[in-house]
């Protein structure tokens, strides 16, 4: 199953049965934003309660650590997400804001069947999907239960160690300006991991803001990677937009690359860890 599905195809598999469509557009007060207005039948995940841990200390697992397995499988079934359900995921950055962490995260947990929207809910409100308000009702599902996430994880060691071996490329996917260390919106320090590149995740995009084709995501990636190791260790700020390149990546057809989940909001806090800028 392709990772992306456009609108149309949503609209024609709307009525489907085992069809659950999650709303993770994250930001102040969206999940009000979700009650005034969401894709009819769209279940509401939150980033900071639902895809994330938060610790107290970001130099230790950064901004948006992983949550523990157990408490995601509690999750899924409060969502009322089963073995045999189709999710499809959005958000209103295509993919950007939550919908590809999410994404990921059901992926690592298990699930196959797992879909973002290209477009986001723009796409969906241009495509006449029909939209409703107020909270959706819906049973929950059985618990499922898993070892761990199936998906590769890095952790700030891990990414020190194969930087200096020279056998991983890490792929910073924040804007240019973060990277250079112009200046930082988000964290404390400006700057970037030193040996890694940068992508910006919003290059995976055309004109219109829709994921590129696969083809030429493919091409694209194989150009900029070529002469660099194989391996990819994929950051971000702290481990949520990295997704969506791990999305675009696949999308094109490549293995799914690690992820290094404490990114920059734990690299740029840790004591000792140096750091690189660009003038």
């Amino acid at each position: 199953m392709s990772p992306i599905i456009s609108p149309a195809e949503l609209k024609d598999i709307f009525q489907n049965p085992n069809l659950i469509i999650l709303d993770a557009r994250a930001g102040k007060n969206m999940y009000q934003t979700y009650l005034e207005k969401h894709i009819k039948g769209a279940r509401f995940i939150d980033l900071d309660k639902d895809l994330a841990e938060i610790g107290d200390n970001a130099a230790f697992g950064g901004r948006h650590p992983l949550p523990g397995i157990e408490r995601f499988a509690e999750t899924l079934a409060g969502l009322g997400i089963a073995e045999d359900s189709h999710v499809v995921i959005y958000d209103d950055k295509n993919g950007a804001n939550a919908a590809a962490r999410a994404w990921w995260m059901l992926r690592s947990f298990g699930f196959q069947n797992v879909q973002v929207l290209d477009g986001g809910i723009q796409s969906a409100e241009k495509e006449g999907i029909e939209f409703s308000a107020g909270e959706e009702i819906f049973k929950k599902a059985d618990l499922i239960k898993t070892e761990g996430w199936l998906l590769p994880v890095k952790t700030l060691e891990d990414v020190e160690n194969e930087l200096i071996s020279h056998s991983s490329t890490v792929v910073d996917v924040r804007d240019a300006y973060r990277y250079r260390g112009e200046s930082e919106p988000i964290d404390l320090v400006a700057g970037h991991i030193p040996g890694a590149i940068n992508i910006p995740f919003s290059e995976n995009l055309d004109e219109n803001g829709n994921f590129l084709k696969p083809e030429v995501l493919k091409e694209k990636y194989i150009q900029i990677l070529k002469d660099k190791p194989q391996h990819l260790i994929i950051h971000c700020g702290s481990g949520v937009t990295a997704c969506h390149t791990i999305l675009a990546l696949d999308y094109a057809g490549f293995p799914i690359p690690d992820l290094y989940v404490g990114s920059w909001s734990e690299w740029s806090r840790r004591e000792g860890k140096e750091i690189a800028k660009e003038s």
